[in-house]
């Protein structure tokens, strides 16, 4: 015999389906009522959604606008990349140019042409003689006591170093 009294679980029979092989649905006499409980539409919160969309906007104009100067400037370094390249191309013309030019027939001709200069005939070449010594003498000059202590601490300095 079972005790009603007691505080052990009830089992709830199962039903079986019907012969027609439907299932009957339980019912349930211990489901709470759900009820959606609706909130109410704060006068704030589109203001906070259009000031958020505001700013939302001014930081994408602002990423468009750093990368359209950002895109300018890589412009103007591509320019004056190219205005470089051709000015150092028209620096090697040059300096093959000046190279060309600076040569010695170059130089004869402009000398003699322009300047009026002529090349030297052996009559205008004279010798002279000088009669000294091949051996030149340097004499050692005085050293007063002051560059002799001068020399000395130098000396002192120089062995302490090494």
């Amino acid at each position: 015999m079972t005790n009603r009294d007691s505080t052990a679980n009830r089992v709830e029979p199962i039903r079986k389906p019907d012969y027609n092989g439907e299932r009957v649905k339980r019912k349930s006499y211990n489901r709470p009522d759900i009820v959606m409980k609706q909130s109410e539409i704060r006068a704030g919160s589109a203001i906070s959604i259009f000031i958020a969309a505001i700013i939302a906007a001014a930081m994408l104009g602002s990423v468009i606008y750093t990368l359209n100067k950002r895109n300018d400037v890589y412009n103007q370094i591509i320019a004056q990349t190219k205005v470089l390249t051709e000015l150092e191309a028209e620096n090697v013309r040059l300096q093959s140019k000046q190279d060309s030019n600076m040569t010695l027939k170059n130089v004869e001709e402009y000398a003699e042409n322009v300047l009026g200069m002529q090349k030297l005939d052996k009559s205008q070449i004279e010798y002279i003689c000088i009669q000294t010594d091949d051996v030149v003498t340097i004499p050692q000059a005085e050293e007063n006591i002051w560059i002799k202590i001068k020399n000395a601490f130098n000396n002192v300095v120089e062995y302490l170093r090494g």
